[in-house]
């Protein structure tokens, strides 16, 4: 099994910075991807930024330019930097990996989520 731990959500000012880290862990072969997704109250889950084994990053219009996810693919890790945070990024946010477990099945777990919540 695989499983996914985040950290470092919490309250912050608008304006305001903070740093969520999600580290993967259990019976993994590889990690081909690893993403951020967020839920706020009453909506759907939306796609926050996603990064491959490779690198290649993708990000949700809403964040470009002040959100940056990063990964440390020694310890199966993922990052999501924000910076110029905003009301409307209060949200639960959830960490989400793709990849191969040891038996060479692909996997796809998500993690328990963290809140982050942004005062005006």
């Amino acid at each position: 099994q695989v499983q996914l731990v985040e950290s470092g959500g919490g309250l912050v000012q608008a304006g305001g910075s903070l740093r969520l880290s999600c580290a993967a862990s259990g019976s993994i072969f590889s990690v081909n991807a690893m993403g951020w997704y967020r839920q706020a109250p009453g909506k759907q889950r939306e796609l926050v930024a996603t990064i491959t084994s490779g690198g290649s990053t993708n990000y949700t219009d809403s964040v470009k330019g002040r959100f940056t996810i990063s990964r440390d693919g020694a310890k199966n890790t993922v990052y999501l930097q924000m910076n110029s945070l905003k009301p409307e990024d209060t949200a639960v946010y959830y960490c989400n990996a793709q990849g191969r477990s040891m038996l060479i099945r692909r996997f796809e777990v998500w993690g328990q989520g963290t809140l982050v919540t942004v005062s005006a």
